[in-house]
């Protein structure tokens, strides 16, 4: 059986098709994401009989139902959807939904002297030559014979024989030739995700979770839309609750339901710690609910497949989305989700910059919503997730094959009568003493500010309440929080006078140091050893403080403990440079080692 069909239909005829329900737009409710430029440019490609690539479908698989009958499946155009709005929005004069959730019309003119396309802007308002929006031409009222005269009137320029002749070709846009790729229903996700890359390689990758939502939006029976609407106004939102007006006003059928409901808190929530995309939101509710990894999975039991017999039934599609809709809802509850983020905060992390890693904190949020689930005490669920983002950070867990070891891990968790014997486990054989030791001072032997070792550290100094360095009330958390800057603890003008020109070199992440500014100016490019001196001579003669606010003997030794800074920094100049940097790596690993088995 062939994996596709290849054939080709007209504008005027998708069109149709499309408001006929015979293909499904998931796209439909979602922001119109082209330019208007590049809708003028698919008009006149069409125009000048240009070819405009292919649209591709993918047919729903034939699904069992519980009388024996088969329900055939709606086909899903899974490439194209911009395209094709585009034409709607143009040609029928369609409104589309911005970036912002307004509603919007496009218009694209037309110039019949100049066969020329333009998006409409005042300047083409006051002009007799142009056409101001094409849809007009399309409309079933227009009266061509009509126009020509009112056309040539204002414009003697051009005859009407003339006119006439570029509005017909104008109108055959309709009946213009559009390419179209039918996947069959027999292909598995991995393999339609394949095709649509090969095919499409200098486009948008389509992702496996593009496909699940997909078949989400397209199962009317089981609220699939309204999964799929709850998934991205939520997401949405929590990046720009301004636009909650706009999508209320806009989706009124939505806006009055209870799903809708359950997210409006989002609009007065102001932390940017986790803001989840679409996708993060989707594999969360998927492993969390499924004990699986792979998305491709959550695809074909969307579809109705059972993996042992290989058949498509409806009662297996019925619980599939009952249960995603079970853990999406879960994910955006307003206590799960803000509990949460409680957690996050009390492991040091204050800032989206301090977590890189979105897989991880994806994994930290699905374990707490299973370890709620197994009803265990709340401090003992802070305690597990709070360890196991931090372990994940530490180790990079979820860098290489994410999705096999989301399954991996959520599975056992799931298994152990007590999760935390889980935690243990993997902690025994991830952080041994080789681990702490060696590896993690040499995974701090980096120049890369965004390492998530550097991350950890900074973590475990909001988590200890530090002060920043050589400052007497000022917090290194409050640095954080007010986009503070990292300086330098050997000035970097200073080792390039004395020769350490390498940018890998100076800019050690070992010889940074969150600080005041102030302070950081009162240091301008001295030796640490003269600085240094001048610090403690303050606070040997208790005297008016030239550098930072330090002028005791014992909060000086304190802040360059919490700072992991060397006592002997008062003798060091820039010949003891390399000696400072392993010292100081060796500082922070123990900080940070202490940090996490204090969580």
């Amino acid at each position: 059986m062939s994996n596709y069909n290849v054939n080709n239909s007209t504008v005027e005829s998708i069109i149709s098709w499309i408001k006929n329900k015979m293909i499904a737009i998931p796209e439909i409710q979602r922001p119109f994401v082209w330019d208007a430029t590049k809708v003028r440019d698919l008009l006149d490609s069409l125009y000048k009989n240009y070819p405009v690539g292919y649209i591709i479908t993918w047919q729903n698989p034939d699904t069992k139902l519980k009388d024996g009958s088969v329900s055939s499946g709606k086909k899903i155009l899974i490439d194209g959807q911009q395209r094709i709005t585009a034409l709607t929005a143009a040609i029928t004069g369609q409104e589309i939904i911005d970036s912002n959730y307004k509603k919007k019309r496009i218009r694209i003119a037309f110039n019949p002297i100049e066969e020329k396309f333009e998006v409409r802007n005042p300047a083409i308002l006051k002009n007799s030559r142009w056409i101001h929006d094409i849809s007009e031409v399309f409309s079933p009222e227009f009266n061509l014979f009509t126009y020509i005269n009112e056309y040539c009137e204002r414009n003697p320029e051009i005859k009407q024989d003339e006119l006439n002749r570029i509005l017909q070709k104008l109108q055959q846009i309709k009946y213009s030739s559009i390419g179209m790729i039918e996947l069959s229903h027999n292909l598995d996700i991995e393999t339609v995700t394949e095709i649509f890359i090969r095919i499409n390689s200098k486009g948008v990758v389509l992702s496996q979770a593009d496909f699940a939502m997909s078949k989400i939006t397209v199962n009317e029976s089981y609220q699939g839309p309204n999964i799929r609407k709850t998934i991205d106004y939520f997401c949405h939102l929590i990046k720009n609750p301004s636009d909650y007006d706009n999508i209320k006003n806009n989706d009124s059928d939505f806006s009055s339901s209870a799903s809708f409901n359950r997210i409006k808190w989002v609009k007065d929530y102001n932390s940017s710690i986790y803001e989840p995309s679409y996708s993060d939101l989707l594999r969360v509710a998927f492993t969390y609910k499924f004990l699986r990894g792979k998305i491709s999975n959550l695809v074909s039991l969307l579809s109705g497949r059972d993996f042992e017999t290989r058949e498509y039934k409806e009662e297996i599609t019925e619980a599939s989305f009952s249960k995603l809709n079970d853990g999406v809802l879960q994910f955006i509850d307003q206590t799960n989700f803000k509990r949460f983020i409680m957690i996050v905060k009390s492991a040091g992390i204050i800032s989206p910059k301090l977590i890189r890693s979105k897989n991880a904190i994806n994994f930290a949020y699905t374990l707490f919503l299973l370890l709620r689930d197994k009803n265990l005490e709340g401090n003992k669920i802070n305690h597990i997730v709070r360890k196991w983002l931090v372990l994940s950070i530490l180790t990079e867990r979820y860098s290489g094959s994410p999705e096999t070891m989301f399954e991996f891990d959520i599975r056992r968790f799931n298994i152990h009568g007590n999760p935390e014997n889980y935690l243990n486990n993997v902690e025994e054989g991830e952080l041994s003493e080789a681990y702490w030791t060696n590896i993690l001072v040499n995974n701090l032997d980096t120049s890369v500010t965004s390492s998530p070792y550097f991350n950890l550290y900074v973590m475990s100094q909001i988590y200890g309440n530090d002060n920043a360095f050589l400052s007497k009330s000022v917090k290194v958390s409050h640095l954080i929080e007010e986009r503070g800057d990292i300086h330098h603890i050997f000035p970097k003008k200073y080792l390039q006078k004395c020769g350490i020109k390498n940018r890998g070199k100076y800019n050690q992440i070992a010889n940074y140091v969150y600080t005041e500014q102030i302070v950081n100016l009162a240091i301008n490019q001295k030796a640490p050893n003269i600085y240094m001196g001048q610090v403690r001579e303050q606070c040997e003669l208790n005297t008016t403080s030239k550098i930072g606010e330090i002028t005791n003997k014992q909060e000086l030794e304190i802040n360059l403990e919490v700072n992991c800074i060397p006592i002997s920094i008062f003798t060091m100049d820039f010949t003891n440079f390399d000696e400072f940097l392993l010292i100081r790596r060796r500082l922070m690993a123990q900080k940070i080692r202490n940090y996490y088995k204090s969580l």
